[in-house]
């Protein structure tokens, strides 16, 4: 299973297997001799780990077995798989600590990814800072405004609790310079305890209309910590591939045009959603390439990248070509996979003009070789020897299809590629995108509110079109267009 026949790493006895390390098969970070000793590894430590959370839990349980229990996560950490965690989590809750120059769009999907673990139950923030944080580099005070918008943004996505750590500041040891929402000057006159309390006063009032709505995106894109674990395992063929950089590039781009989408790992039902997108799905565990054909063959579009469809669970590679399981639903054949330095690009140029797409754009990072199987070419390499070469096809299967993007473009591509899938779909956004402003969408049976939040510097115009209703915060009637304050955030409530 883990083919230590190679380089004659052979074990005759269980006692023999010791955790990974430079004297056996591994050294430094994601640096390994034997990917699937390495992989089974982080498995057995997420699950050891989980295995403590159930013994704590059942403990609690007994006592209080009507009481929810959870712990806190931490996002994007990759050593503990998530999704299977919260399968013994009552409700998801997890600690928001973006930095000043975190990506808005990052943090928008991290809280897309915890609403996704239970399948778009709502969730707990859990954690974040009234101001200052004490543990990285820079430590920036949130600017005014700041703390109330990136709450706001926790609710928009599913957040149905916002939580501070710490009440007051600890005045000793490592924290002792974390943000609370009482400084160490111990009374309340001050700029954080005063927009911490203007938010509390505003989420009491809204939590009437808020509390038991939901987020309804049709479009998925898939998050799995295994493949994550593999593919950076894996030796080769570049050190610049990191998983969660790829996935971020297909949210950003749905984020830059108000389109939203659930996070869902490999067990997640597929039938809810009209587009499915699985960035570098180098894994592809037993029964999923029959679940993606199922999908497809019914209707949807399923879309995948470069570097997919390499290896099984077991990271031992799927023989017959690249993209392994996935290679009849794709129509595509991958020959080789050309690794490209930092300062090297190569270019995907359309074979013809494609709705918001046309002309030549760079790509970088890997470019798969590949021939046609059947799919239909929309564009192809630039340069190179394999100039000429499919870079986007696009495979009819069953009453759906299936696109397979060959290298790492850059973002106005995908920002085209995807608006251009979706308006197939009939998937829109609710209003016009306008830089730094940020939408989302929650749900019931009678209402929908929508949340617009301007992460600019400045005040900005946004354009409602027929949209109309009433700001939930302020209970005014607001039609046409609107001006946000900087930082300014508006829940609008529409019949």
């Amino acid at each position: 299973m883990w083919n230590t026949g190679f380089w004659g790493h052979t074990f005759y006895d269980w006692e023999e297997i010791v955790p990974p390390n430079a004297l056996s098969e591994e050294w430094g970070v994601d640096n390994t001799n034997f990917q699937g000793i390495s992989l089974d590894y982080r498995r057995f430590m997420s699950n050891s780990l989980l295995d403590c959370y159930k013994l704590e839990y059942n403990a609690i349980k007994k006592h209080t077995p009507d009481l929810p229990v959870t712990t806190n996560l931490m996002g994007l950490y990759k050593e503990l798989d998530y999704f299977k965690w919260a399968k013994h989590l009552d409700v998801v809750s997890w600690d928001n600590y973006p930095s000043l120059n975190t990506p808005i769009s990052l943090t928008a999907m991290t809280h897309d990814l915890m609403r996704g673990l239970k399948q778009g139950q709502p969730f707990m923030l859990m954690e974040q800072t009234p101001s200052q944080q004490n543990w990285q580099p820079y430590n920036s005070l949130k600017r005014p405004g700041v703390m109330k918008l990136w709450s706001y943004q926790a609710v928009a996505h599913g957040g149905d609790t916002v939580l501070f750590f710490q009440l007051r500041r600890s005045v000793g040891a490592c924290e002792k310079y974390h943000g609370a929402v009482i400084e160490h000057v111990g009374h309340e006159h001050t700029r954080v305890f005063r927009e911490c309390a203007e938010l509390g006063s505003e989420l009491q009032k809204l939590s009437d209309s808020l509390l038991d709505t939901r987020i309804k995106a049709r479009v998925a894109i898939v998050f799995d910590w295994e493949n994550r674990w593999a593919i950076e395992l894996s030796s080769g063929p570049t050190v610049a591939l990191k998983y969660v950089d790829e996935v971020h590039k297909y949210y950003d781009a749905l984020f830059k045009q108000n389109i939203q989408a659930d996070l869902i790992g490999t067990d997640t039902d597929l039938s809810d959603y009209d587009i499915v997108i699985a960035p570098v799905l180098y894994m592809v565990k037993k029964g999923y390439a029959k679940r993606v054909e199922d999908f497809v063959r019914s209707g949807g579009t399923f879309l995948t990248t470069f570097f997919s469809g390499i290896v099984n669970e077991n990271d031992i590679v799927s023989l017959g070509g690249y993209p392994g399981e996935l290679r009849e639903v794709l129509g595509i054949w991958a020959e080789e996979i050309d690794a490209l330095f930092p300062d090297q690009s190569n270019q995907i140029v359309l074979t013809e003009t494609w709705g918001a797409l046309s002309g030549e754009y760079q790509c970088g990072l890997l470019c798969d070789l590949i021939h046609s199987e059947g799919a239909e070419i929309k564009a192809v390499y630039g340069s190179d020897f394999y100039q000429g070469m499919p870079a986007l096809t696009v495979n009819k299967f069953g009453a759906g299809q299936a696109w397979y993007v060959a290298t790492s473009p850059e973002p106005s591509f995908l920002q085209g590629f995807l608006a251009n899938l979706c308006k197939e779909k009939g998937i829109t956004a609710p209003i016009p995108p306008v830089p730094g402003v940020e939408i989302s969408q929650r749900t019931n049976e009678n209402e929908t509110y929508l949340f617009i939040l301007n992460h600019n510097d400045q005040p900005v115009n946004v354009v409602l079109g027929s949209l109309k209703g009433t700001d939930l915060i302020v209970g005014q009637p607001v039609t046409n267009t609107v001006t946000l304050s900087a930082k300014g955030v508006l829940i609008l409530s529409i019949s």
